[in-house]
């Protein structure tokens, strides 16, 4: 839903009253979202119960970030809308994690249980990932991964020889992977600076793609900040369940 000009600087005025200690500001904030957040949360979810918690935890989670100092500066309901994703996405990480019962016979092997909805968040984040990769990365997944074809098949279009097609194919699912998983870090424009920094290079980090010196520089940073630790677990937990481990590269190299 598009917010109309006046609503949204009506936002803006709102956010900044919040950071100042305006909770009423934040009251305003939610009686004026709070229906299109439910009804975005109907769609991740099929129990209303569900989904007015996702509502209610969203919002919370949103006003101590606020009052933190961190958060949007403008675009409320697009951050409420990103907060709300990684919420149920999390909850049913845990909830897979966790559950109570005394029929061990459902524990043995068999068909493993999907979630539609975290399966179509997953979906999201793996095409989100794919449009950001150059064109030419693009291009060799589709024709290998996709279509199946060979690397001396897909050589004559790209004018490259069969071995360089598969080194291009290597590092373009290499990149996919680092963009899946950066998909899964929520960064604001208000978050500090080094913050900001570091959560644009979480994926990277995980699959051991940084530079030296951007690796130095991140490790000092996890050394103080607490968020940004708990947010590069998360995408290690991620990455651990998804792909292999990934050395990391030759230090000092380029980035590919």
């Amino acid at each position: 839903m598009t917010i109309p000009a006046g609503d949204a600087d009506a936002d803006t005025d709102l956010l900044a009253a919040v950071r100042a200690g305006d909770t009423a500001a934040y009251g305003v904030l939610y009686e004026r979202h709070r229906a299109a957040t439910r009804a975005y949360a109907y769609g991740l979810v099929s129990d209303p119960s569900d989904a007015d918690d996702l509502v209610a935890e969203t919002f919370a989670k949103v006003f101590a970030i606020l009052r933190s100092g961190r958060g949007p500066l403008a675009s409320f309901r697009a951050y409420l809308y990103t907060t709300l994703r990684h919420v149920r996405y999390h909850r049913a990480r845990r909830d897979r994690r966790i559950e109570f019962t005394d029929d061990l016979t459902r524990y043995d092997v068999g068909q493993p249980f999907i979630d539609p909805a975290l399966d179509r968040l997953e979906r999201t984040y793996a095409a989100r990932a794919f449009r950001a990769l150059p064109d030419r990365w693009r291009d060799v997944l589709w024709r290998t991964e996709v279509e199946g074809a060979s690397p001396a098949e897909v050589a004559p279009a790209l004018g490259l020889t069969p071995n360089a097609v598969a080194v291009l194919a290597h590092r373009a699912r290499e990149g996919l992977r680092r963009l899946y998983l950066q998909q899964h870090v929520a960064v604001a424009v208000a978050d500090p600076p080094e913050c900001r920094w570091a959560g644009e290079r979480m994926g990277g980090q995980v699959r051991g793609r940084l530079a030296h010196r951007d690796a130095a520089r991140l490790t000092t940073h996890l050394a103080w900040c607490a968020d940004c630790r708990a947010r590069l677990a998360e995408v290690t937990e991620i990455n651990q369940r998804h792909y292999r481990p990934h050395k990391q590269r030759n230090p000092g190299g380029p980035a590919d």
